[in-house]
């Protein structure tokens, strides 16, 4: 049984345990970056990490996870945000994880990469009805606003 095959209800109710899962963690990582270590003392550790330019990398770690953490959650430009937090973790994998091994307790790159191969999987899949994107897809034409006529018309 693949995705496309579960019943399509079922299907949604799925991709909405995702995204609110997946968004809360990045929510919440943002969120610590900007209110509990503070943007000095995530930026000398990104420095310490020997991650690229490390005062525009902490606020666009922070900024991402925070902002696309809540666009998940709620299903806004799923595929779009999902693709940059992939990206961002693919990034942390390369630059900062990778050389410790797998696992998170030794700093290696288990949570990243769970994060990213999950952040991948939303982008491939979609929103579901149950979001934004759902009710935006879904919304009828007739409903949508009218376009509005020329000056010109009738002339």
């Amino acid at each position: 049984m693949t995705l496309t095959t579960l019943p399509r209800a079922l299907r949604d109710v799925l991709l909405l345990l995702a995204r609110v899962g997946l968004g809360a963690v990045f929510l919440a990582h943002g969120l610590q970056k900007f209110l509990s270590y503070g943007m000095a003392a995530t930026t000398e550790s990104f420095a310490a990490m020997g991650v690229p330019a490390p005062g525009l990398s902490a606020w666009v770690a922070a900024l991402v996870e925070t902002v696309g953490g809540v666009a998940l959650i709620f299903g806004v430009l799923t595929p779009v945000f999902a693709l940059l937090l992939a990206a961002e973790m693919i990034g942390a994998l390369l630059i900062v994880h990778l050389p410790f091994g797998i696992w998170v307790t030794e700093n290696g790159y288990e949570l990243v990469l769970a994060l990213a191969a999950g952040a991948l999987a939303l982008a491939a899949a979609g929103a579901g009805r149950f979001s934004v994107d759902g009710v935006l897809a879904t919304r009828p034409a007739a409903q949508a606003e009218p376009a509005r006529e020329s000056v010109t018309a009738g002339r």
